[in-house]
């Protein structure tokens, strides 16, 4: 999320009661998660395995819990619960605001946009021209819709990321992450009926231009789609995955979180994705392989009971 305006780091340590390590002459550009930090960023971290992938990330500010060596030209937040902090922070800056009504008023909609009866659309949402949504449809806050746009009826558009920080030393392990990213659907994009696709925990779940998506799809958080996609019905993308563009996605697939698939990509359906795929070729199987060497395991699998036969015959 990136802030309003730039925010001094020294409002920042107010808010939070933290102390200063470093630069204190700072000014904070947005805050975001470990995966999606860019320069001028806030981080969070609570954990000595990750400090130093922290500290040594483009973020400019990291919230901590230990005091430790700070790179020249950036600064740490030292406090006891660095989640809390985040937590702080993001609520501040999105603050939960109730809905009066089923179409916000700080909702903008396009020319020649069509709404059918029982659409919601959240505060701050941005809709293009000449779209449709269909019947139930839900955009939630500050989500943003392109141009000729079509969402079939009963899908969710920015529904809160399953995210959760997680520490084993208190009664409730889970504690959900309050997200404060967006959902961004580029111009001419489909998308089928009860699909879910999840905000941003605090950057943005983008789905490119002309991607074109079947029913009942699960798109997770900060997962960026590239242009003309093609997703069948059922697949599952976790949070965090970057899809190049004219990736073909057959029914029933899953994806795993904060992977990459490159452009042009084809997996076949009911494939299980567990690690970074090479675009411009043919997938299928979990774990996902090249489907031509697939087809070939099946048919030397298909001839085992006959070599096991001449083996036992001698």
């Amino acid at each position: 999320m990136k802030f309003p305006a730039p925010v001094s780091v020294k409002w920042i340590a107010s808010l939070t009661q933290a102390r200063i390590i470093g630069d204190d002459g700072g000014m904070a550009t947005g805050i975001n998660e470990i995966h999606k930090v860019e320069t001028g960023d806030l981080v969070f971290v609570d954990h000595p395995k990750y400090y130093d992938k922290c500290i040594h990330s483009a973020a400019t500010y990291i919230i901590i819990n230990q005091e430790q060596p700070v790179p020249e030209g950036k600064a740490l937040l030292l406090v006891d619960d660095p989640f809390q902090a985040y937590c702080k922070i993001v609520e501040h800056f999105r603050p939960f605001i109730p809905a009066e009504k089923m179409i916000s008023d700080t909702a903008l909609i396009g020319e020649g946009t069509y709404l059918y009866p029982s659409v919601f659309v959240g505060h701050h949402v941005r809709i293009g021209k000449n779209c449709i949504l269909y019947p139930n449809v839900t955009i939630l806050d500050h989500c943003i819709i392109g141009d000729h746009v079509v969402i079939q009826p009963g899908t969710v558009v920015g529904s809160s990321a399953f995210y959760y920080n997680t520490k084993k030393n208190r009664p409730v392990w889970y504690k959900k992450m309050p997200d404060c990213g967006r959902v961004i659907i580029e111009d001419d994009v489909e998308i089928g009926a009860h699909c879910t696709i999840d905000r941003g925990v605090s950057h943005d779940t983008v789905i490119g231009r002309g991607t074109k998506m079947d029913n009942m799809i699960h798109v997770g958080h900060d997962t960026v789609i590239g242009a003309n996609g093609l997703f069948a019905a059922q697949s599952a993308i976790a949070g965090a995955a970057t899809i190049g563009q004219g990736v073909t996605v057959w029914g029933q697939c899953g994806i795993n979180k904060t992977l990459e698939i490159g452009d042009n990509a084809t997996l076949l359906a009911m494939t299980g994705v567990g690690s970074s795929l090479e675009g411009n070729k043919v997938y299928w199987g979990a774990p996902a392989e090249e489907a031509s060497v697939k087809k070939r395991e099946l048919v030397w699998i298909k001839r085992i009971p006959l070599l096991w036969e001449k083996v036992m015959k001698g």
